[in-house]
């Protein structure tokens, strides 16, 4: 196996980023992820180029103004105190436009790309309206913010979401694929998934990733103990399980986007897994997610 696919915490900065992954750095085509660091006052200045974007808060709010071709709007991004606080408010920033985010509180914001052809307009979208999941049971028990989610927000290609995991459970399982284009039945999508953990009275939470090849051709190969700032990269291949620790959560953020004419999320789970979902029926949800997850 090679962990040249895990990116630990400082292993994909750059000058103005503290996680910047590109296409060309991840050696794809498509998906994108910076995660951007403002100190209180602080501005940052961007532009699309061939990607659309989305601005979401990690911690903290910020002003995020959009200039186009179409002229210039202005929102308030609310943000949320940290990413185990609920769903967050966010901005979508369209292709070849440009952005700037002032917050004067500070705050640690994430920018998901997907390089696209349609230019759809700038919009801000409010928490209330992103929709909340609980996916699996017992200890797959997930909880996952649908923020970005084909179906729920558009966009041209791009899709992200958010999973909330509870410490001890499996999240991303069974294993399931998205790395080839079979119309109706499984989607082609790149990958990108980037980690924090909730600490236990100062000592930092860590967790497990793995991502094993499908055939074909497609050999990614990982299986790396992951801890807050980290990233995987999944341009193909089974992934899952995602793992927490018991005694800390898991959040993790999920950006994808890929060639297909359709916008969609479409999975294959691995077949000598696939089995685990016919056991959730069976068992309760893990009460740590019902306990404070909004009706829908």
């Amino acid at each position: 196996m090679t962990n040249s696919h895990h990116l630990p915490l400082g292993k994909a900065t750059s000058e103005q980023y503290a996680v910047d992954v590109t296409p060309e750095s991840a050696g794809w085509g498509y998906s994108s992820l910076r995660v951007l660091e403002l100190p209180p006052g602080g501005t940052h200045h961007f532009t699309a180029g061939d990607s659309e974007w989305i601005v979401l808060s990690l911690s903290g709010g910020c002003t995020v103004s959009v200039t186009d071709d179409f002229g210039g709007e202005t929102y308030e991004l609310e943000g949320r105190d940290s990413v185990f606080s609920g769903p967050s408010d966010f901005v979508y920033v369209p292709r070849d436009a440009t952005a700037s985010l002032t917050s004067p509180a500070g705050g640690r914001f994430a920018l998901t790309g997907a390089r696209c052809t349609r230019r759809l307009p700038a919009r801000y979208e409010p928490a209330s309206s992103v929709p909340v999941e609980l996916r699996g049971s017992g200890n797959c028990s997930r909880k996952v913010h649908n923020f970005g989610a084909a179906g729920v927000f558009e966009c041209d290609k791009l899709i992200a979401v958010e999973v909330i995991t509870p410490g001890g459970n499996w999240s991303s399982y069974p294993p399931h694929k998205h790395d080839v284009n079979r119309p109706g039945e499984e989607s082609e999508l790149e990958e990108i998934y980037y980690f924090e953990f909730a600490d236990h009275e100062g000592t930092p939470g860590l967790g497990y990733q793995r991502v094993s090849p499908s055939g074909q051709g497609h050999g990614t190969d990982v299986l790396a103990e992951v801890r807050g700032g980290d990233v995987v990269l999944i341009p193909d291949g089974w992934h899952g399980p995602s793992m927490a620790v018991p005694g800390h959560d898991m959040y993790y953020l999920n950006v994808m986007a890929g060639p297909g004419a359709e916008r969609a999320w479409l999975i294959c789970d691995h077949p000598d897994h696939a089995w685990i979902r016919d056991t959730w029926p069976s068992q309760p949800v893990d009460p740590r997610l019902t306990r404070n997850t909004p009706s829908q």
